[in-house]
């Protein structure tokens, strides 16, 4: 009754769950909650907001449990773990079907087909992921003599790169890993602000870099301002900066990009805080960005095993990506076996706890830049270097990185907006 009552508790708390949710009111064991999640649906119907004052006004409060009721439930709400809540809830019914089921049967003397029949019932119950294979070639059979759309993913502002990828793909979980100081964040920015500029909602978790840090990054990136400058841009910004300065916010503001900069979050925080933005901004497909994949705090300890740990969270993130249908892109970092060789570009080896993560993912790229290696060179080559691309050729793809403002451009030097 504990997962009920947090499961309405959080719903009331966070309104934009109830069009979430795949329970049913009849799936409720308690009759008070059930007419309560029938009365949050005719607030919700009503255009109403749902929360103590609202369901204060319903018909047969006091059979409800009254007010107080109502405030206890709500010091269930996590909406982290609403979706454990919903299991619980539907596991708890189906555990009651199937004794109401099997009582029946006895009573009445039930044949043995009828009741596996009904007992598979339950079990096909908001089935969702169920494909036919007949009905899935039937949407392919003209395809011969069709033109068919390409399906293109979340534009990276690179055009070499598009080609080879077709951009960010919904449900794929892209990897970008390098030694640190090698431009990750960068890159990160860069990809974030081109898919704000095309329209999609890019939600960034940065695990390390504080909210503030990004935002100047974003700022000085569009700007063309040395990074330096961030740190007092009254003194230091020339009067053409400033003259330029409320455009080059306007463009970063028109990315409508999300920053999430708390420490150690899991993926269940991620999902909520995800799930929250997408009903906030419904008319825009997300991509989720995140630096990065080591920081990402485990749902579980496993006795501090850094390996299992890892496994966990790269099935979690391909979980997270088919869940939402959009774009994956975690930032990882390489450990330090890539600077023991003559040539030090990376290789799937070279990522920490590589095992999982190179199986989940659907695309991994490494970064690297022989300025890195060599500081009096004037090369500012970034190699994007595709290691692995489930779904299309490997391959290098090289811009031009400029350390100081963070801004890439495609090789040609064409500006890469």
């Amino acid at each position: 009754m504990i997962a009920e009552k947090a499961f309405l508790g959080t719903i009331i708390k966070h309104n934009y769950l109830l069009k979430d949710t795949k329970i049913r009111s009849e799936q409720l064991e308690d009759a008070r909650h059930q007419q309560l999640l029938n009365s949050m649906k005719w607030l919700s119907q009503d255009g109403k907001s749902i929360n103590v004052v609202t369901l204060s006004t319903v018909p047969n409060l006091e059979g409800l449990g009254g007010i107080s009721y109502i405030n206890e439930l709500t010091s269930f709400a996590n909406s982290q773990k609403f979706e454990e809540y919903e299991s619980l809830v539907q596991d708890a019914w189906k555990e009651r079907e199937k004794n109401n089921i099997l009582t029946r049967a006895s009573q009445e003397g039930w044949e043995i087909g009828k009741v596996i029949t009904e007992l598979d019932a339950i079990n096909e119950i908001k089935v969702d992921d169920y494909t036919s294979i007949n009905d899935s070639l039937a949407e392919v059979y003209d395809a011969p003599w069709q033109k068919q759309a390409v399906k293109k993913g979340v534009p990276t502002g690179i055009a070499q790169l598009n080609r080879v990828t077709n951009g960010f793909q919904s449900s794929e979980v892209t990897v970008i890993a390098a030694r640190p100081s090698m431009g990750k964040t960068d890159v990160l920015c860069h990809f974030s602000k081109q898919a704000g500029w095309n329209g999609y909602l890019p939600i960034i978790f940065s695990l390390e870099m504080p909210a503030d840090s990004i935002r100047d990054r974003l700022i000085a990136s569009t700007g063309r301002f040395n990074r330096l400058k961030m740190k007092d841009p009254y003194e230091r910004l020339t009067e053409h900066q400033k003259n330029n300065w409320n455009n080059v916010l306007g463009n970063v503001s028109i990315t409508n990009i999300q920053i999430f900069d708390g420490a150690g979050q899991t993926i269940s925080e991620m999902r909520a805080k995800t799930r929250k933005m997408i009903h906030s901004f419904p008319d825009k497909k997300p991509i989720i960005f995140i630096d990065y994949l080591t920081l990402i705090r485990s749902e579980n300890f496993f006795g501090g095993n850094a390996h299992l740990q890892v496994t966990e969270i790269s099935k979690n993130l391909k979980a997270m990506a088919k869940e939402f249908n959009c774009p994956v892109v975690t930032l990882a970092q390489l450990n330090r076996s890539v600077e023991q060789r003559s040539d030090k570009r990376p290789m799937m080896s070279d990522i920490r706890e590589s095992g999982s993560v190179e199986q989940d993912a659907d695309l991994i790229m490494f970064l690297y830049r022989e300025k890195y290696y060599n500081k009096d060179s004037d090369d500012n080559t970034l190699e994007l270097i595709i290691a692995k691309n489930r779904n299309g050729p490997v391959g290098t793809v090289r811009v031009q990185y400029n350390e100081h403002t963070g801004e890439i451009t495609d090789d040609n030097g064409k500006r890469a907006v």
